[in-house]
């Protein structure tokens, strides 16, 4: 019977370098696929993720050293120029291996998948490379296209945000962007309180620690919670701590009927079920069967009986549901995911300034759809986990503009982490990743005037 030959680290890396170019495939759901695959052992889980990470993270830099070594590089096979980035990460980024280690392997490796002339070239440049070091991203003149291969982000992405935030917060969120985001995870304190759940989490050999930010998150130093027996009874559910400030601002009170329009996975609609301390009824709502049934999930194992879950566009949601129905409705809109960067690293090289636009569109007819179904005096909380003006302030202005029914709810502060409240100054607030570490985030919390 024929097996199947385990594949070490690097060649584990290079199999997924190579199918998240080609297929635009997001890594982070390859990654464990490999790990299985492959045998993995767990002590060399932790390099293939940095060695994959890393590698996606810093194509364009990685790109910009290899540069003046590749004299013909469209004549390269897609396999070696990955092989070379990887190579190089290592020898710039990565202390504990040795630059002789990391070239003695990609030339191996090379040898394994080709002949003895690309393993000759691979060995070529890396040893150029050696000898001569790399050139300086210091020399380039324009500041945003130093940013760009400096982060490593396209040039439109930093030029818009230069435009928006200026060229120093760009800078900080780009580097940020490079860097691995910490767990966090809400505690259900329906069932138990975050001190008590620290507590039981380090007698289960978990370094956790609680937030500084929010009052019932907590943040995993070493270990994942997902695998942790508090996750698995409810106690508590994986979370940023930026997705969680939008239960707060929607300022809930026992028995209000909750409709979540873009519930998917229901993160953000168990955390609404659990301020109301299972009283009322969420109504969450998504566009995909298969999605719904991780919100039913999600509520069943957190003991929520207040949610209840339909598949459905919430564009049509005037079908389903009566107007002035609900006290507080949240749209957590579809959007391009720009806060989200460090979760998915390959991501920036995929999205079009186009798409920001397209997106748009989406986002102002959801609002459109959901605001008749609030009731006078209710609030609707319009969210989104990018950080793009495009996509937040300009679509809220849009719809205030259109729906004089609506103001912006300068109250929103007062119901807010104290440590959120001083980057609130008026009805809407932006989290870039760099203010506490969070994924980026957009909210804006809109009144109906009675």
């Amino acid at each position: 019977m024929k097996t199947t030959k385990k594949k070490n680290v690097r060649e584990a890396v290079l199999d997924l370098l190579e199918l998240v170019e080609k297929n635009q495939s997001y890594s982070n759901l390859l990654l464990n696929n490999a790990i299985q695959k492959n045998e993995i052992h767990e002590k060399d889980i932790g390099l293939l993720t940095e060695l994959t990470y890393g590698t996606l993270q810093r194509k364009m830099t990685l790109d910009f050293y290899l540069a003046p070594f590749l004299k013909n590089k469209k004549k390269v096979e897609g396999w070696v120029i990955q092989l070379l980035r990887l190579t190089v990460y290592q020898m710039v980024y990565l202390d504990k291996i040795p630059d002789r280690a990391a070239i003695f392997e990609a030339v191996e490796i090379a040898k394994r998948r080709s002949h003895k002339g690309i393993s000759g070239m691979v060995n070529g440049v890396l040893r150029s490379i050696q000898r001569e070091g790399l050139p300086s991203v210091a020399e380039i003149e324009d500041p945003v296209e130093r940013i760009s291969i400096k982060t490593s982000h396209p040039i439109w992405l930093v030029k818009r945000w230069a435009e928006q935030f200026g060229l120093e917060k760009t800078e900080e969120m780009c580097e940020i962007n490079l860097t691995a985001p910490v767990q966090t995870a809400r505690v259900n304190r329906t069932k138990i309180s975050p001190s008590e759940c620290i507590v039981r989490l380090e007698e289960e050999g978990y370094q956790v620690e609680a937030s500084t930010i929010v009052p019932e998150a907590i943040k995993c130093l070493k270990g994942n919670l997902a695998n942790s027996s508090l996750f698995k009874n409810g106690m508590l559910t994986i979370q940023d701590e930026s997705s969680m400030l939008v239960a707060h601002a929607l300022g809930v009170a026992l028995n209000d009927q909750v409709l979540d329009a873009c519930a998917a996975p229901g993160g953000k609609s168990t955390h609404i079920a659990e301020k109301l301390n299972n009283s009322g009824r969420v109504f969450s709502l998504d566009l995909h069967a298969h999605k719904v049934r991780l919100i039913a999930d999600n509520a069943k194992r957190l003991g929520l009986s207040n949610i209840e879950t339909k598949a459905m566009d919430s564009r049509n949601v005037h079908e389903e549901f009566e107007e002035e129905s609900f006290d507080r409705i949240l749209l957590d809109a579809p959007c391009s995911g720009l806060g989200v960067m460090r979760r998915k690293p390959d991501m920036k090289y995929t999205k079009m300034e186009s798409d920001l636009y397209n997106l748009k569109k989406i986002q102002e007819d959801l609002l459109t759809s959901v605001a008749p179904l609030l009731k006078k005096g209710g609030m609707l909380v319009y969210s989104t986990c990018t950080i793009d003006k495009e996509e937040n302030e300009k679509v809220v202005e849009a719809f205030l503009e259109k729906h004089t029914e609506f103001e912006g709810d300068m109250s929103v502060r007062s119901r807010m982490p104290i440590a959120i409240q001083p980057l609130i100054e008026g009805f809407d607030l932006q989290i870039l990743p760099q203010d506490f570490g969070s994924d980026g985030f957009y909210i804006a919390c809109l009144r109906k005037k009675v």
